[in-house]
């Protein structure tokens, strides 16, 4: 653990004696570090990897009052002494490593930003109408209420599981496939970790998101890191989009899209975003040699 803002924050960390460079894996908000697992064993071979629970997830402490996520980010850096890495954010934690890398460029090699979401982009109406329909109907709507609210004690474990499951089919799998598109263990990997984020949102103490402020959205140009886009040709329309928006905004990004993938590629394709991320430390790192 380390403390940020009298918060605990639950990190693991591996690699050599003598890294070759820093990663940090910024978790999904659908799910906490462990959806890192194939690539924080796979890069800690030769770099030094740290993956965490954002506040207010897996085992960190609670999020309660107002909460920036990308300056709990660069703390969590300063206490385990980070001048510098690479960010692979998914997710929400690619639009955390996205503000990270405006707010502080220097501390910022490279930016890997996988089904990312991004500060300041509103969701479309159609794709919150969506979520509604196929998710937020799996829980009655009087007890969803509640739960939101913070009202309902205890929580029935059976919602929080229905809830998870929904949300996995129509976001992890994707809107247009079924639940056979993902193995049984990554099925249960990600209903485990959905049911979690549920349960602890439903049951702790209530919290607010401040973002980078002007926001990210109308700043893409601005990033100067290196910048790989990995999008899910099954993801959420909606995000998808905003994959477009990143590696379009972003000078010279390089973009990846993933057949049949849904919103969490490192879990679901984790040999392939492996693979893409291997290729993109080298370019970072130990970028070829020109000669004059």
């Amino acid at each position: 653990m380390v403390i940020v803002d009298g918060v605990e924050i639950a990190f693991e960390e591996a690699g050599p004696a003598a890294p070759a460079g820093t990663v940090v894996l910024l978790h999904a908000a659908v799910a906490d570090q462990r959806m890192w697992d194939h690539q924080f064993l796979a890069l800690s071979e030769r770099y030094r990897v740290i993956r965490y629970d954002r506040r207010g997830a897996g085992r960190s402490g609670d999020a309660e009052g107002e909460v920036c996520h990308h300056e709990d980010l660069l703390a969590v850096m300063d206490a385990l002494e980070v001048e510098r890495a690479v960010l692979a954010g998914s997710s929400m934690g690619g639009a955390y490593a996205v503000e990270a890398a405006l707010a502080a460029p220097s501390r910022v090699a490279g930016l890997v930003l996988i089904g990312s979401g991004l500060g300041g982009h509103p969701w479309p109406a159609d794709m919150l109408e969506q979520a509604r329909e196929r998710v937020h109907s799996s829980v009655p709507a009087d007890r969803l209420a509640r739960y939101r609210a913070g009202a309902a004690e205890p929580v029935n474990p059976a919602d929080v599981r229905a809830m998870a499951e929904a949300h996995t089919l129509w976001q992890v799998a994707g809107p247009d496939r079924g639940r056979d598109a993902l193995s049984g263990e990554v099925w249960e990997a990600a209903v485990e970790m959905c049911r979690l984020v549920f349960e602890r949102s439903w049951t702790g103490p209530r919290s607010s998101e401040r973002h980078l402020d002007p926001p990210a959205a109308g700043r893409l140009h601005e990033v100067a890191a290196p910048t790989l886009v990995i999008n899910g040709l099954a993801d959420v329309r909606g995000i998808q989009e905003v994959s477009g928006l990143l590696a379009a905004g972003i000078p010279a990004a390089r973009r990846v899209d993933l057949p049949e993938t849904g919103h969490l590629p490192p879990l679901e394709r984790p040999v392939e975003v492996t693979a893409a991320l291997v290729a993109f430390l080298a370019d970072v790192f130990h970028p070829a040699r020109t000669d004059a």
